[in-house]
Order: structure tokens, then C-alpha cells, then sequence
């Protein structure tokens, strides 16, 4: 009978059946995925990840405090107001009162004021380290891993040499070679702290791509190599790079905030910076540890926002999470 059915061109019911189920598997599994980009995936879990969000909402409220705190801060930073409820001889600072929701410091400043103007420093300290460090890092990456060779072995070298040491460390002697310490260089310290970063990671991205499909194609093809590099090896390199750059800006507002702590930033304290008034209050911290509980409270919030995006933006980015 099974020769029969066989001759005759039936299909058995089970396979019919197993193929059947099958087909409309395959169509109920590729009906909201087809097509979709690996940064379209990312942004759809980032969207659902409790930790992105709110590391997110971190970020945004303190960008939005730092671009606005000239018209947030409802007093002078500078300007000493409560100077006359200090009191050196009984060790009194001015404490939280009507118009000074945390009082004021140890010279009568307004303490909010200061911290709002502060986040404006930070921030700008922050970002200007980071980018300097990520265009550094890009040049120094992208010729180490599109050149190869001895340029890659010299820069590797240094790159080396740049990591073994600790980078707080590195940043401070950096910071100790100025004659007189600033804003800039607190920036230049720590950017040149972060530049072996992003160089190490590009590098090691293009050379992943150097034997990907599409650049074993373009070669094939003739195309300079000069367009390789920057049309199909770079643009493809910098997803980790980019990830990257929002977890060092975390720890490059931490490295500025310690080394204004320690003295080598903007040796201004009318201009308040949230690591130099975590400095300014050391010498009264076990009388007045509030003096330093506020803007230490704020360096560690926001370096965790960034962190958080970071870390969220790497797992959603990763290919061997995808669902």
C-alpha cells in the first residue's frame, strides 16, 4: 500500500502536515523582524531596559540643570551674601534659610546657587575632555589599524606604555607639568588619559574588519585604499568606539573632579566647580560635612547615568543578545 501511495505522487499526511506547521512558524517568527537593522534592534530593547532609562533621564536632567543654570541659580555664586552669619571663632557657617534652601559655605555663598553653576562646569570639563580623548584616539586607532606594519607596532607601543600607567596618576603629572593650573588644564589632562582608550579599540575593531566580506570585495573590486578605510572600514568601526566614549565620560568627570580636588584646576572659586568645592570643603568636613556631601552626591549621580547608559548601550549593541 505504501508503494502504491508512493507511485501514485500522494504526500503522507504527517510530512503535509510538518510542513505546513513549519511554513507558518517561519512566517509568524519573520512577520515583525524582517528587515530590521542591528541599531533598530539595539533602540528597541534600550526602550524597554529600565537601567537605560533611567540612566537616560539622569543625563538629560543634568544637561538641561547645566545649559540653564545661569537663569536657575537664584543668586551671584561669587557674590558672598551671608558673610554675616559666619562665624570663624565658633566654626558657624550659614545654614538653610528662606531664599537659601542649603544654606551657604564657609565664606557665606549660597550653596545651591554654587552647585547648579558647578554642573555647567562639569559638564562642559566632561565633554571637551572626552572629545579631544575620542579624536586623538581615532587618529592614532585608525592609523595602527589601517596602515599595519611598524606604524602599528610604534603605536601600539605607546599606547602600551600610556596604559600601564594608572590613569588618575597619569593625568595628575600631566596636570603638575603647567606652571599655573586651569580649566585647560584639568581638559588636556584628562583627554590624554582617555586617547589610548579609543585608540586601542579602534584599531582592534579595523582589524576585524580588514577581512570582512564587503572590504574583501572592494579590494577585488580595485577601490583605492584610501576610500576602504574611510568609507567601508571606519563608518563600520566606530559602534564600539562611540559606546565607549559615553563610559569614559564618566570617569572623566570623576578624574577632573579629583583633580581639582587636589588642586590643579581653575584656582578660581568664584567660578565653583563641583571638584573644586568638593576641595574648598575638606578643612571643614568634620564639622560641616554637608559642605561636601552635595557635591560629591552630584558627581557620583551623574557618572552613574552615564554609566548606566553605557553599560546598556553595549549589551543592546551587542550582536549575541539579539532576540
Amino acid at each position: 500500500m505504501t508503494g502504491s501511495v508512493s507511485r501514485s505522487g500522494a504526500r503522507p499526511p504527517l510530512l503535509g502536515g510538518r510542513k505546513e506547521r513549519l511554513d507558518a512558524l517561519a512566517a509568524s517568527s519573520g512577520k515583525g523582524d524582517a528587515g530590521v537593522s542591528l541599531a533598530a534592534s539595539a533602540w528597541r530593547r534600550l526602550r524597554r531596559n529600565p537601567v537605560f532609562l533611567v540612566g537616560a533621564a539622569i543625563i538629560v536632567l543634568f544637561v538641561v540643570v547645566a545649559l540653564l543654570s545661569p537663569w536657575l541659580a537664584a543668586h551671584d555664586p561669587s557674590a558672598r551674601l551671608l558673610e554675616g552669619q559666619v562665624s570663624r571663632a565658633r566654626n558657624e557657617i550659614p545654614p538653610a534659610q528662606e531664599g537659601f534652601p542649603l544654606g551657604g559655605d564657609q565664606v557665606g555663598r549660597d550653596l545651591l546657587s554654587r552647585l547648579l553653576v558647578g554642573s555647567q562646569q562639569t559638564l562642559m570639563v566632561g565633554v571637551f575632555a572626552t572629545v579631544i580623548g575620542l579624536a586623538g584616539g581615532l587618529v592614532l586607532g585608525t592609523l595602527a589599524g589601517a596602515l599595519g606594519g611598524w606604524v602599528d607596532s610604534l603605536v601600539m607601543r605607546v599606547v602600551d606604555v600610556m596604559l600601564s600607567i594608572p590613569s588618575l596618576l597619569l593625568a595628575f603629572s600631566i596636570g603638575a607639568l603647567f606652571p599655573r593650573p586651569s580649566q585647560f588644564t584639568v581638559i588636556l589632562a584628562v583627554a590624554t588619559v582617555q586617547i589610548p582608550i579609543f585608540a586601542r579599540l579602534l584599531r582592534g575593531s579595523m582589524l576585524a574588519q580588514r577581512g570582512s566580506d564587503h572590504v574583501l570585495a572592494a579590494r577585488a573590486l580595485g577601490v583605492r585604499p584610501r576610500a576602504i578605510v574611510f568609507r567601508h572600514m571606519l563608518p563600520n568601526s566606530l559602534g564600539p568606539v562611540i559606546v565607549q566614549a559615553t563610559l569614559v565620560l564618566a570617569v572623566a568627570i570623576i578624574d577632573a573632579a579629583a583633580l581639582s580636588f587636589l588642586g590643579l584646576g581653575n584656582p578660581d572659586d568664584s567660578i565653583p566647580e563641583w571638584g573644586q568645592m568638593l576641595g574648598g570643603a575638606q578643612n571643614v568636613i568634620d564639622s560641616h560635612p554637608s559642605l561636601a556631601f552635595w557635591p560629591a552626591g552630584c558627581i557620583i549621580v551623574v557618572a552613574l547615568g552615564f554609566t548606566l547608559v553605557g553599560e546598556s548601550m553595549r549589551d543592546a549593541l551587542d550582536p549575541k543578545n539579539r532576540r
